[in-house]
């Protein structure tokens, strides 16, 4: 060992025990030649952060930015022994939020100097370059200037549906589930979620009723089964497409449940229902008008549509608002390219906007807390399986998403809000009196 990586083990380690002294978490970290520094003297090393080379280091020191982290997580250079990124910062817990203030600034600057110096590059990668898994084209916010929604969607959804099936529920729900109660597993509360949005939308036997964004076939098949309905989806994903055609031929669903691979705006005719779980992140912030008014376009007056979508909390301005975040730009680089979130009352305003009244809206956020926390904990649970799937990159960069966002919504950074609305025409809207049938007993 050379005596630079020797005075950078004793730096690094130095300033690892004056953090541990001032943190006191059952957490550790594993430096590149084998040694394990506890982050308190309680500490028992089942999960540990994982340091693969100093040129790890010398690359954060240099670009010390949330990019460079993802790249560096997504290569394997910086890993999790143990658990997810919900385990640290569970351990972390209230001691390491002000830790920054606790730490001597000077004895950080001499340790971390060191690292200044270097390549910044691992002499032996351990895994693929993160990097090759970002999104390399265009992201064009607006329809008109050429924005390819199908590339975007399918760069998300076309990584494998067995991939998906490691986390999701057999219905292969991939929105907010609905909890009954706290304790309820994932495929109980998708069973909710899918029953209440039918429930909302009052789903009549013999009714159209089409599914904007319709995923892997969850929601048309349910509401043909259990609703009566004549179903029909669209998605841009053609591994949802082909999971589609062969679940309504699985399941005999032919002559009441239909699926297209086409673009939403390309669609035609009448339906008395209309819902959008999920898709509305991705028709990006510029687009909302015209997929209002296609939505208006395509239901009969006073049919009803449920809008359901991922939001960020409203900002002084719209300037404000449309500044990007570190870690949005991160998340659009990796996992969902194009994707762009509203506030609540903007989306609301969108719909009144354009021929449509509100009648209800209803906040999810804790629900997609749970929803993602057990999806994390589902897919690092077969994190074997996801890696002879999708590779060991893609698997950690969607643990790290899904960590992620759940914590996102647990902290309200990011919300859910289901919208109810229908098709604006003069008289009454024919909706019952109270929500009560929305929570009947079946």
């Amino acid at each position: 060992m050379s005596d630079k990586i020797d005075k950078r083990l004793v730096a690094i380690r130095k300033l690892l025990v004056h953090v541990a002294d001032e943190l006191q978490i059952d957490l550790s970290v594993r430096l590149w030649n084998g040694e394990t520094v506890p982050l308190g003297t309680q500490a028992t090393g089942d999960v540990a952060i994982v340091i693969r080379s100093p040129e790890t280091l010398t690359r954060l020191v240099r670009s010390p930015r949330l990019p460079t982290l993802v790249e560096l997580l997504g290569a394997g250079d910086i890993d999790i022994a143990g658990g997810t990124l919900l385990d640290v910062v569970a351990r972390r817990g209230v001691a390491g939020k002000k830790l920054w203030k606790r730490l001597d600034k000077i004895l950080l600057i001499k340790a971390l100097a060191p690292f200044l110096f270097g390549t910044g590059k691992a002499s032996a990668p351990t895994a693929e370059a993160g990097s090759t898994y970002a999104f390399t084209g265009e992201q064009t916010a607006k329809d008109a200037q050429g924005r390819d929604n199908k590339a975007l969607v399918q760069f998300h959804y076309d990584v494998s549906n067995a991939f998906y099936q490691l986390f999701l529920d057999p219905e292969m729900q991939y929105s907010c589930a609905y909890f009954p109660t706290w304790g309820a597993d994932i495929e109980e509360a998708q069973q909710a979620k899918l029953h209440m949005i039918c429930r909302k939308l009052r789903l009549k036997a013999g009714e159209r009723f089409l599914d904007i964004g319709s995923g892997w076939g969850g929601l048309i098949c349910h509401a043909a089964q259990h609703y009566g309905v004549h179903a029909h989806g669209v998605t841009l994903s053609q591994a949802q497409y082909d999971h589609t055609v062969a679940k309504i031929d699985r399941l005999g669903l032919g002559d009441r449940v239909t699926v297209e691979l086409k673009d939403y705006r390309e669609l035609e005719g009448e339906f008395d229902k209309i819902a959008s779980i999920g898709m509305f992140e991705h028709v990006g912030l510029d687009n909302h008008a015209a997929y209002f008014s296609k939505l208006h376009a395509l239901l009969r007056p006073r049919g009803l549509l449920l809008n359901h979508a991922i939001t960020r909390p409203a900002k002084k301005n719209q300037r404000a608002f449309r500044r990007k975040r570190p870690e949005y730009a991160a998340i659009i680089n990796y996992i969902f390219p194009g994707a762009e979130l509203d506030h609540i009352g903007s989306t609301v305003t969108s719909i009144e906007r354009h021929g449509f009244e509100v009648h209800d809206v209803e906040a999810w956020r804790e629900h997609y807390a749970r929803t993602t926390r057990l999806w994390c904990e589902r897919l690092n649970a077969n994190r074997e399986a996801a890696i002879t799937e999708v590779g060991e990159a893609k698997t950690r960069l969607w643990l790290l998403y899904l960590a992620g966002v759940s914590l996102g919504f647990e902290r309200g950074t990011i919300g859910i809000f289901q919208t109810l609305a229908s098709k604006r025409a003069r008289g009454l809207s024919g909706l019952p009196p109270t929500r009560a049938d929305l929570y009947a007993e079946d």
